[in-house]
């Protein structure tokens, strides 16, 4: 009911703002601005009693979908909104003797509140689905020569509710994947956000890649239900089972603290994945030795973990394992991603954010993911899809 109280109190107020700015001098504009006001306060009203109001399975795709719009129209609206409204009666308050308001904060809240939403109208739209293909040569000294070449592909974080009203541009990116002629497809988790019901569907279209020398995933936290708000300790361990079948039906191999010995032009790979549940500080990864345990005798070793934390905590200088996946990140969804410079509010949690690391000879990769969570919006730091070719150095 607070809340609501909140809601109504920023709807009323940006609305006076705008008329005290504009109906005694722009009247044209107040208009423009006011019927703009409604469209978006309605919009935003049908989506909030939408999710109030819901009453079938919290993570259904659907609902997950509105919430995810929901808390965008607040980044994007109510805040701006909230904003406007502190410029503006600050103003007004500091001219009370005299009458009035001051324009320039005024404007400068009006002109904050257009920026915001061109921003994120242009995250959601465009930045959410600007796929990039991020191609990585990995020189390795002393690769086995039979590896030269060898192709993996890397995805991560799908979210697969986010694609709810996308699944045909997720089915490109397929298709993309498969034109890249992965030898292995390793995905590192997170295929949904709070539980199994978001899978709806997906597994048909996710099935239609597979690497030619083997196809592998691990679960992310977010895969083991830790944030569904209604599930109990039985609903939880359910749900780690279905997920599993789930992404199984999607063509992976799923590794829970364990690995596989792929067996590539005579060499052998060892592919091994941990599992990682809890959240941020408290993440808890799954059993490392026991996924390595009898994995000897290896030319190349592989390891499938969520949170690139996980590598120098437990990896770089305490295994043999050459090479480490993760994603996890997201990079935050927003930060700024060019050729030459690359820096995203993630660094600060995960040093390790994006890209690739190296301590001495072993490496570290960490995937972008490509769906989105909480907010359906990237701020220039696209989804990715990591092309990696080993080369002997």
């Amino acid at each position: 009911m607070i809340s609501v109280l909140i809601l109504l109190i920023i709807e009323i107020l940006s609305a006076t703002a705008i008329r005290q700015h504009f109906y005694t001098r722009l009247k044209p504009l107040f208009y423009l601005f006011i019927i703009l006001h409604v469209i978006i306060s309605l919009w935003f009203w049908i989506l909030y009693i939408s999710v109030r109001n819901h009453t079938g399975s919290f993570d259904s795709p659907e609902h997950i979908w509105d919430l995810m719009q929901l808390r965008g129209m607040i980044v994007a609206v109510i805040f701006p909104r909230a904003i406007l409204s502190i410029l503006h009666f600050t103003g007004k308050y500091v001219k009370r003797r005299e009458g009035g308001h001051i324009s320039w904060l005024t404007n400068t809240g009006i002109a904050l509140n257009a920026g915001i939403i061109i921003i994120i109208a242009a995250g959601t739209l465009f930045g959410r689905l600007n796929f990039r293909t991020e191609t990585v040569e990995l020189k390795i000294r002393d690769l086995n020569e039979k590896l030269d070449g060898l192709r993996i592909v890397q995805i991560s974080d799908l979210h697969l509710a986010g694609f709810n009203h996308h699944r045909q541009a997720l089915e490109q990116q397929i298709i993309k994947i498969n034109d890249l002629k992965p030898d292995l497809l390793l995905n590192t988790g997170d295929f949904v956000t709070f539980g199994w019901r978001e899978f709806t569907g997906f597994d048909t279209i996710l099935s239609k890649v597979k690497g030619k020398y083997g196809t592998y995933a691990v679960a992310g936290n977010h895969d083991f239900g830790t944030y569904h708000p209604f599930f109990t300790d039985a609903d939880r361990e359910d749900n780690v089972l279905l997920i599993n079948n789930l992404i199984r039906s999607s063509g992976y191999r799923v590794l829970n603290d364990e690995h596989d010995i792929i067996d590539y032009n005579g060499a052998k790979i060892g592919l091994a994945g941990v599992t990682t549940m809890g959240r941020y500080p408290n993440i808890i990864h799954g059993d490392l030795d026991k996924a390595l345990m009898d994995l000897d005798s290896i030319d190349f070793q592989i390891l499938l973990s969520h949170d690139p934390n996980h590598w120098e905590l437990a990896v770089a200088g305490k295994t043999d394992i050459d090479l480490t996946l993760s994603g996890h990140t997201h990079g935050m969804q927003m930060g700024i991603y060019t050729q030459n410079f690359k820096w995203s509010p993630s660094k600060h949690f995960y040093p390790h954010w994006s890209g690739l690391y190296n301590i001495d000879d072993q490496h570290l990769y960490v995937n972008r993911g490509m769906g989105v969570l909480s907010v359906p919006f990237r701020l220039w730091m696209p989804p990715e899809i990591t092309l990696i070719i080993l080369k002997k150095e």
